[in-house]
């Protein structure tokens, strides 16, 4: 829709790799309280690593953050691929 109003591709990919990267960042947050807090109480099965251990929870956030955003790509790319004038018709 926004692309027959004269948007181009990059603006469409960027709008939508940004809400993406805004929902992961928020869900990253609230995700690294909630571990802390039950890393704290599982402390007892957790095996050679400790409760606030950085290098896993910045890899566990690097992987979430690869997929959030590979997850927003995808589809936004395909919708830079519809014709305007077929999007309006629908519509």
């Amino acid at each position: 829709m926004r692309m027959a109003l004269g948007a181009r591709a990059a603006d469409i990919v960027r709008d939508v790799l940004g809400r993406g990267a805004r929902d992961a960042a928020i869900g990253i947050a609230v995700g690294l309280v909630l571990a802390s807090a039950l890393a704290q109480a599982l402390r007892g099965l957790l095996l050679d690593v400790g409760p606030f251990d950085p290098l896993t929870h910045g890899a566990v956030v690097v992987f979430l953050v690869g997929v959030c955003l590979l997850a927003s790509y995808v589809p936004a790319r395909r919708a830079t691929t519809v014709d305007p004038l077929a999007a309006l018709r629908e519509e």
